[in-house]
């Protein structure tokens, strides 16, 4: 079956730079099919554009020459399938282009899922080349939270683990940036909740989600980014940087110094002032760049096979229902809804309440 493919591509030196392009697809043997039915787009999509070369992300889903597609977490279902053990009509969760359809090659396959073997994958983190059978306990209702929430709220678990179990590098106080973040919120969460006893969690924020972030009740303290030199030098902290904001960067290291004991990047939700520059001449310890299937790896050795699985399970269905009393979600539909979507968040334009499901099928 050949099919009439649309994807979202965006200029990998201009990320404003973005239209539809059209293809064709034909499986082949061994090869599996899928149309992709609704995807989640996030700051964290942003993120993968911009770290697009330096981290790999472009080679998940090649484009034509200096265009990428931007990845993202979504549902698909199995249009035609050339493999023995996959069926045609199957419903499946994971990494995905934003595209109308996808060709996959399936192996290790199991009764909740299969890797992706695609020649062009091969060298990728497997955690992004898995995708999970939906399964007749599946509910259609559930899939926003799991698509909006599920890869951000992992990063959140193993940044929770990783300080943990490095008992906070000595620190009583964790500060995280762009504290409106889904990530932020999983991390923060999960401080509140599980390590109230050792450490203290202040979100730094935006004037305009101050109200927000405070009203969310995660954060021990909320200070907006003018107010970073306002906060308690004296206390040895650990700053985890979602934003990747380099001015921010730089206050945070100048305000504390040495007593910033640890301090990491994680995301750019604002990608235009990325954090990279300058950090070596930076007050305090150098900002280290964190790297989430790195510490899943380790810990797989250290737990064992399904421990973190079990761990995240136990943590996921906590967080799931508290996120009900903020989370708005937003579905669009169409080439056209889906720009505007990626332009609003690109531009930062987006309500920190809000999570945006969509699809390019009209």
């Amino acid at each position: 079956m050949a099919v009439e493919n649309s994807d979202f591509v965006v200029n990998r030196k201009d990320l404003q730079d973005c239209h539809v392009v059209q293809n064709t697809l034909t499986p082949g043997a061994g090869e599996v099919l899928l149309r992709i039915e609704r995807f989640a787009l996030t700051a964290n999509n942003i993120t993968y554009a911009v770290a697009g070369d330096s981290m790999s992300y472009w080679a998940f889903f090649p484009a034509a020459e200096g265009l990428g597609r931007v990845p993202v977490w979504g549902y698909a279902t199995v249009l035609e399938s050339r493999h023995t053990e996959i069926a045609a009509g199957e419903r499946l969760y994971g990494y995905l282009p934003m595209s109308t359809h996808l060709i996959v090659r399936p192996d290790r396959v199991t009764a909740t899922g299969f890797l992706d073997s695609a020649a062009h994958r091969a060298e990728r983190a497997a955690v992004y080349n898995q995708y999970q059978r939906a399964g007749a306990n599946h509910v259609v209702a559930d899939e926003p939270a799991q698509m909006l929430l599920r890869p951000l709220f992992m990063t959140s678990f193993v940044l929770d683990d990783l300080l943990a179990d490095n008992d906070f590098f000595g620190a009583r106080t964790v500060i995280l940036s762009s504290a409106s973040s889904k990530t932020s919120l999983g991390l923060a969460y999960l401080l509140k909740n599980d390590r109230a006893d050792r450490v203290r969690v202040i979100g730094l924020t935006s004037l305009a989600n101050r109200a927000f972030v405070e009203g969310v009740g995660y954060y021990d303290d909320v200070a907006t980014y003018d107010e970073i030199a306002q906060l308690d030098a004296g206390v040895a902290s650990v700053y985890v940087d979602m934003a990747g904001n380099g001015r921010v960067l730089r206050s945070v290291h100048s305000h504390y110094g040495e007593q910033l004991r640890y301090s990491c990047l994680v995301g750019a939700t604002h990608w235009e002032d990325r954090a990279g520059a300058g950090r070596d001449t930076l007050p305090g310890p150098k900002p280290e760049l964190f790297f989430a299937p790195a510490h899943i790896a380790k810990r797989n050795k250290d737990w064992g096979r399904g421990g973190v699985e079990q761990r995240f399970a136990l943590a996921w269905d906590r967080f799931v229902p508290a996120t009900a009393d903020w989370l708005k979600v937003v579905e669009r539909r169409g080439p056209a809804e889906v720009e505007r979507t990626y332009m609003e968040l690109l531009a930062g334009k987006t309500a920190a309440d809000v999570g945006y499901v969509l699809t390019l099928l009209k």
